[in-house]
């Protein structure tokens, strides 16, 4: 039965398919998968995104380490991603807007519509939502709609992860994001994912975290993805 992690955040940009690509390859990679070219990769990439972000970008790679489908548009299968044969863990990326209503009346706040059909498919079957914030205000107040309207009122387990921050800028932002998040109470992961002009590039360049080139600066950004992945707990055993 495979785990599945869903990326979450109501506002758009905030880095949720540069985190569901690179987690699936860090994990891929810890689990040896891509060592033996003739074996099934034990890791999967689903959107639900309908302009396909991550789709895009997993079609400019080459001897890709891990699965990767486009989904929005098939309940029937995202209501089975926990079943998918030979896979263990799948990460899922989700739109990059999503038009949270009112849900007075006990009545779902993601409404009606087909992005709000497939994420709420995916959130039945998810086992931990990661919520990326980015280290500005504006990323605040939607990210706590998506909490807690979403996420809290459906029991799952979060993490809130500071991404895209850019150490160039100081730690004052970063700080002030550290503040929101632990003053609304929210978990929070220790890993920051820095901002680097590597991951901007990377899905243009067809290249995922793991196969960025060996210098000081691509091993630091590969470094945030394997510390998330560690504090995680993601491929720390098979299942």
């Amino acid at each position: 039965m495979a785990k599945i992690i869903t990326l979450a955040n109501q506002k758009g940009g905030v880095g949720k398919s540069t985190i569901a690509v690179n987690l699936a390859a860090v994990t891929a990679d810890v689990l040896g998968a891509g060592d033996d070219p003739d074996a099934s990769s034990p890791v999967a990439a689903v959107s639900v995104d309908p302009q396909g972000s991550a789709v895009w970008w997993a079609e400019r790679l080459h001897d890709l380490p891990f699965h990767i489908v486009q989904a929005h548009d098939d309940l029937e299968g995202l209501a089975k991603l926990k079943d998918l044969p030979g896979i263990e863990h799948v990460y899922v990326d989700t739109p990059g807007w999503i038009d949270l209503k009112a849900g007075g009346n006990g009545s779902d706040p993601l409404g009606t519509g087909p992005a709000a059909d497939a994420l709420r498919a995916v959130l039945d079957v998810t086992d931990l939502v990661i919520v990326p914030i980015e280290t500005e205000p504006l990323s605040f107040d939607p990210t706590a709609r998506t909490i807690e309207k979403v996420i809290v009122p459906r029991g799952l387990p979060y993490k809130v992860v500071i991404s895209k921050w850019d150490p160039r800028d100081g730690k004052a932002d970063l700080n002030e994001t550290r503040e929101f998040v632990k003053s609304q109470g929210y978990p929070l992961a220790n890993t920051v994912i820095r901002r680097y002009k590597l991951h901007a590039r990377a899905s243009a360049d067809g290249q995922v975290v793991t196969e960025y080139p060996l210098n000081r600066v691509a091993l630091q950004a590969r470094e945030d993805f394997y510390r998330l992945a560690l504090e995680l707990n993601i491929g720390g055993g098979r299942r």
